[in-house]
This record gives C-alpha cells, sequence and structure tokens, in this order.
C-alpha cells in the first residue's frame, strides 16, 4: 500500500504532466501547424519539441518502471504528430496512477543506466530528487519557452496550474 512519500511523488509526477498536458492543449490553439512543432527546436544543438515532451514523460514513467522492477525503458525521442505527443501523456499518467508500492522502496539502491557505458547507483530517494525532478524541470520548462517562442499565450501561472486549488483570496 503507497505511503505518504510514494503518493507524494505520484501527485507531483500527475500533476506536472496536467500542467504539460494543458500546455500543449494552449499551443494547440495558438500555434498554426502543431504537427510541424514537434519538429521545431529551441536551438540548432537542442532536440526538438516532441522529444522535450518525451523526455519529460520519460522520468514519470521510469520511476513507474522503476517501482515495478523493471528496467527503465524509455519512449523514443522521435515524435511524428502533435497527436502521438498528447497520447505519450496519457499513457505516462496511467503508468503512474498505477505505482503500487511502500515507500520502504524508496530504500531500494539500483543501478540507473545514463546512456552508453554509463550508470550510477541510486537509492529511491536519491533517484528521485538528483535524477527525476531535475529532468523533468528542465524538460516542461523547454515546452513552456518553445510555445512561448512560436506566440502561445501562454505565462506563470500556466507552468503552475497545480497551485490553483491552493489559492486564496483576501477579502
Amino acid at each position: 500500500m503507497p505511503n505518504q512519500q510514494i503518493l507524494e511523488i505520484k501527485r507531483i509526477f500527475t500533476t506536472r504532466l496536467d500542467v504539460l498536458d494543458h500546455l500543449l492543449s494552449v499551443g494547440e490553439k495558438f500555434v498554426e501547424d502543431v504537427d510541424a512543432l514537434v519538429q521545431k527546436r529551441l536551438a540548432d544543438d537542442m532536440l526538438p519539441f516532441g522529444a522535450q515532451v518525451v523526455f519529460m514523460c520519460n522520468q514519470p514513467r521510469g520511476f513507474a518502471q522503476w517501482c515495478a522492477g523493471q528496467p527503465v525503458d524509455n519512449l523514443s525521442p522521435e515524435v511524428e504528430s502533435f497527436a502521438q505527443a498528447r497520447s505519450h501523456i496519457t499513457d505516462t499518467r496511467k503508468m503512474v496512477e498505477g505505482i503500487k508500492v511502500d515507500d520502504s522502496q524508496l530504500d531500494t539502491v539500483k543501478r540507473i543506466g545514463l546512456g552508453p557505458g554509463a550508470y550510477c547507483e541510486f537509492s529511491g530517494h536519491q533517484y528521485v530528487n538528483d535524477y527525476l525532478m531535475p529532468n523533468l524541470y528542465f524538460h516542461i520548462t523547454t515546452v513552456y519557452a518553445m510555445l512561448r517562442q512560436m506566440g502561445a499565450p501562454i505565462g506563470k501561472a500556466d507552468y503552475m496550474t497545480f497551485l490553483r486549488p491552493h489559492i486564496q483570496k483576501e477579502a
């Protein structure tokens, strides 16, 4: 049964996937050719928009797989369409919702592959805090910046939609 730490990690991943979904919804309304958008780059040496969506999704997916004792199997960075990018968000959310471990899993040390010939050995706490969260925020911020560059009318409130339930107004 999930405990407080696992539930909090799931909440963060789910609400940030909701932010990503919201950003893509705004992009659909204001970017003329969304399927061309998936191939746009913020800089020549950066991966395209679609890959940024994939890499953001790979963080919660990797955690779900890690919790299930499965090897982390990242999505391909090749995204053909905006619909495919949206599908990755939906599928990732389902994976996160399916996490069913308790907090003791976070004490387990596992090997995390970082690409050809490179790896780290992390506890679950380190994996989440030092690897997954920084990567998650890097890629969602890049998606945000790319949409801004394309003229989508988004701001900080769109990036932080997860705060809406907590906002209070003074009388």
